[in-house]
């Protein structure tokens, strides 16, 4: 939206409740970038339409300081655009230490932001005048309208990011390391005084030698503008500078300041008093002298017929003496107008009234002059200069009154032409400055979004980090994992290897063998113990032994089995019972009960040996 376009209601809505209800004044902004930043950050709060946003800033207080610092950009940097400070150092300067000598320097830094402007400020006075000399007599005011950013300044430190623009020699004369970081010297941090000062409604500071003011009008629309460097113009001394930013020249090329340096943005204030006499002088016309010429009656009458203006001669009486040619021609006179009085003539009232203006000559002596008479010939308009003098003799008597008209038409239109090209330059300068200062905010806008991309890739730069060493880690721990997987893998062999030997071991002896464990439950069930009992080992592994459906009364084999499994020195208990085979004969079985010890001499269990003999003992 430009400064030319409708103003939107609720837009304008939303400017007057931030102004009423936090005392932001934002209505002397330009719209278009204004809008932008806050349309910036309703989209981050997810907010349609400004209505809605006042509703969302009315019940989320918060809010207000995201929205501030959105719309305060504060792009700064220490000694930003080095050739206007180069040019401020070599230049200015040393005019202003010379014409103050041991007189106190006072500077003002306007929209300071986080204080590397007024800093920059502070090394170059320093490094002209010595740093005893500054601390004793210069006094730098930082304001703005920022709280954050003010007390960013306050403390002056600043990344190794941040003070690069600065050259090493300043660096290590100005700055101490602080946490990594550098920190501006705090004794001479005492001369620069840090305060929130808003430029459309606080009054200028007075006095000032040197005011820096760098990108901070562009933002301000031409109205506004003009209010803050009228506050400039009297906040300097007569013999102050001004320093402005790179877009912001057109703005300072009024009768306030005159150009030291278009290019570097330098001014130097207009005192007062020299722009009242510009204003007011007024060139001045030659006078013309009348020399008299003796020449003939008729060459004088011939003259006076000739002459290219309109002149018409009147006596003292009010009667026509004489009307030249182009008197006659302009306004339809004849010869036997000669004579007549001139009040009863059209001329004395048309284009304008004349005969009080002719009176007013006679008794005062002197010409009456009109500039510009509008005199309508039909559907013309034409322009005059009428020229009413009295007319003297040599011994001062009064003679009768001439009238002369002059027809400015064709001046009047150069004139407006003249005029009108002003003011189509003056627009065209007003849009294209317009047009410059909205292209370095955008500029900033656009410096501040590459910030906030350049700390969002930082971030996501950390983060990746982190996930690389996290891979890294679970690639250390995948390795372990596989190493123990192949000792695992190790084991198992082993381990089928020990089971197939334990099995081929229990399927070669001839005897019935079960293996329990200390819960009496089947771990082993030999091809000797299928063909005695007829069960198969899926039938018996894993449940309890003394439930098993066998021919052998296991019953009375609990208290022996606890027995055995309470073996301290591995020694067999042997027992005999009656029992029934697979077959159903009768048998007597000869069981012997072994505890299963391990190598640290726990008993894990019961091998249970089963053999059937007969009646003699035989198996």
């Amino acid at each position: 939206m430009s400064e030319k376009e409708q103003p939107n209601p609720d837009f304008e809505a939303l400017l007057e409740f931030i102004r009423t209800d936090r005392g932001f004044d934002f209505t002397g902004y330009k719209r278009p970038s204004l809008a932008r930043r806050i349309g910036k950050r309703m989209e981050a709060a997810g907010v349609e339409g400004f209505a809605n946003y006042q509703a969302y800033l009315q019940g989320t207080p918060t809010e207000f300081v995201d929205l501030f610092n959105t719309i305060l950009i504060n792009v700064t940097a220490f000694f930003r655009d080095e050739v206007a400070w180069d040019f401020l150092r070599e230049e200015i300067v040393p005019r202003l230490l010379q014409a103050r000598e041991k007189e106190r320097i006072r500077v003002w830094s306007t929209g300071c932001a986080s204080g590397e402007e007024a800093y920059s400020l502070a090394m170059v006075l320093a490094e002209a005048m010595g740093e005893e000399n500054f601390k004793r007599r210069v006094k730098i005011y930082a304001t703005d309208v920022d709280d954050d950013a003010l007390n960013v300044g306050r403390h002056a430190v600043y990344t190794s990011g941040q003070v690069e623009p600065v050259q090493e020699a300043l660096r290590e004369r100005y700055f101490e390391s602080s946490n990594g970081n550098f920190a501006f010297r705090k004794d001479m941090r005492r001369s620069v005084i840090f305060g929130r000062h808003d430029l459309l409604q606080d009054p200028p500071i007075s006095k000032i030698d040197l005011l820096v003011s760098r990108n901070t009008l562009m933002y301000f629309d031409t109205q506004t503008q003009v209010h803050v460097l009228n506050n400039f113009h009297f906040a300097l001394r007569d013999d102050g500078f001004l320093f402005l930013g790179k877009s912001e020249a057109l703005a300072a090329s009024m009768n306030l300041f005159a150009a030291i340096d278009l290019k570097r943005r330098v001014f130097a204030k207009v005192p007062t008093a020299v722009r009242r006499a510009r204003l007011g002088a007024l060139p001045l016309g030659p006078g013309e002298v009348q020399g008299e010429v003796d020449v003939d009656g008729r060459v004088r009458e011939a003259g006076f017929e000739a002459g290219p203006v309109a002149q018409i001669v009147i006596d003292r009486d009010g009667v026509v003496v004489s009307a030249n040619l182009q008197a006659r021609t302009f306004f339809g006179l004849t010869q036997r107008d000669l004579g007549r009085p001139f009040q009863d003539l059209d001329v004395s009232f048309r284009p304008i009234e004349l005969r009080s203006r002719i009176e007013q000559a006679s008794i005062e002596g002197h010409v009456v002059t009109l500039r510009e008479v509008e005199w309508r010939v039909g559907d013309e308009v034409r322009y005059v200069d009428l020229q009413i003098a009295p007319l003297v003799s040599r011994t001062g008597e009064g003679l009768g009154i001439g009238v002369t008209f002059t027809e400015v038409t064709r001046f009047r239109r150069l004139q407006e032409a003249l005029q009108e090209s002003k003011r189509e330059m003056e627009t065209a300068y007003e849009e294209l400055q317009s047009t410059v200062e909205e292209l370095e905010t955008t500029n900033e806008e656009l410096q501040s979004t590459n910030e906030e991309l350049e700390t969002t890739n930082e971030e996501l730069q950390s983060t990746n980090e982190e996930l690389e060493t996290t891979v890294e880690e679970l690639q250390s721990t995948n390795e372990e994992l596989e190493t123990m997987n192949d000792e695992l893998q190790d084991r198992t062999t082993e381990l089928n290897e020990v089971n197939t030997f334990l099995d081929a071991v229990l399927g070669s002896l001839e005897a019935a063998v079960v293996v329990l464990d200390d819960e009496l439950q089947v771990d082993a069930w030999n091809e000797g113990a299928r063909k005695l009992w007829g069960l198969m080992p899926d039938e018996t592994v894993g449940r309890h032994f003394l439930n098993l459906d066998i021919g052998l009364p296991t019953e009375q084999l609990r208290n022996p089995i606890r027995k055995a499994l309470s073996q301290e020195d591995g020694r067999p208990e042997h027992l005999r019972l009656a029992a029934v085979n697979r077959r159903g004969r009768s048998i007597d079985c000869l069981i012997s009960l072994t505890p299963l010890r391990a190598r640290g001499g726990t008993n894990h269990g019961v091998i249970v040996m089963m053999q059937a003999t007969d009646s003699d003992g035989r198996s």
